[in-house]
């Protein structure tokens, strides 16, 4: 009779070690994706396994970028992945600079990030050039697939030796599928106009959350952000972006929510420093 108690308390032992080498796993596959909107179409997104991905750092320039991350960039943690669309200022930012400082590498159109390292403005080991339909795993768990985004992209630098200002060529614009580690998919669409290729998109790679652009000038408005959401991507939720920040970008919040009434696809608002997570 007196080994019974033992035996209890080794098959409890035996449980809890057990679980206790369950939980990295559990953590990586059934969390929560947590998602810091940081202004414009800068986010900072927290997976379930715990990786931190920054996309399109526009935070020391930015008009709406919360504090304290407009004036310290170490505020945003330990980045794992940086992601670039393209390289219009409100979108490259900061990225060089982050980069930089966690040394990692910046993922970008391929000739985006060419010029940035020739004009010496990225160390060559700190750019990672892929293309549209090309997929990387910049980091254990995360996979990441350029798709397509209608839209231009061009380099506006300070020269240090001639102190003037110069324009490059940089590439092609894209929007980004972001998995995590437990699947669920993120479609940053980055800048973009209306293309039918968006049905596409959505039905073969089957986001779970779209961050669509919706202040119009040089993307989508409101009412083309509403068209591709009802007709053609059809998504479980969107968070609206690229609004607010920028006068030539008057899109707002309120035409969106009103041109995607009786829809049900849940649109999620956020304001400039709000997390919400998925």
């Amino acid at each position: 009779m007196k080994f019974i108690p033992l035996l209890k308390f080794s098959l409890a032992a035996a449980v809890g070690a057990l679980l206790a080498l369950g939980s990295p796993a559990q953590a990586e596959g059934g969390g929560k994706t947590e998602l810091l909107w940081l202004g414009q179409a800068s986010f900072r997104i927290k997976s379930p396994g715990g990786k931190i991905i920054v996309i399109d750092p526009w935070l020391s320039g930015g008009p709406k970028t919360p504090a304290p991350y407009k004036t310290d960039l170490s505020a945003l943690g330990k980045v794992d992945v940086l992601l670039v669309t393209h390289a219009h200022v409100d979108h490259i930012g900061d990225a060089p600079a982050i980069a930089k400082l966690n040394d990692i590498k910046l993922y970008g159109p391929a000739d985006m990030v060419t010029p940035l390292i020739t004009l010496g403005i990225l160390p060559a080991d700190h750019g990672h050039r892929f293309n549209k339909g090309g997929t990387v795993k910049p980091a254990p768990g995360i996979k990441v697939t350029a798709v397509r985004a209608d839209h231009s992209s061009l380099l506006v630098w300070k020269n240090p030796a001639t102190d003037k200002m110069e324009s490059h060529p940089a590439g092609e614009a894209m929007g980004y599928i972001i998995e995590m580690e437990n699947g669920f998919k993120i479609w940053h669409m980055g800048d973009t106009g209306l293309f039918s290729d968006m049905k596409f998109i959505s039905e073969y790679y089957k986001p779970d959350l779209v961050l669509v652009p919706i202040g119009g000038n040089f993307t989508m408005g409101p009412e083309d952000a509403a068209y591709a959401a009802r007709t053609l991507i059809k998504p479980k939720s969107m968070i609206p972006m690229h609004y607010n920040s920028n006068p030539l970008t008057p899109g707002t919040l309120a035409e969106f929510q009103t041109a995607m009434k009786g829809s049900s696809i849940k649109v999620v608002p956020m304001t400039e420093g709000q997390t919400v997570s998925f």
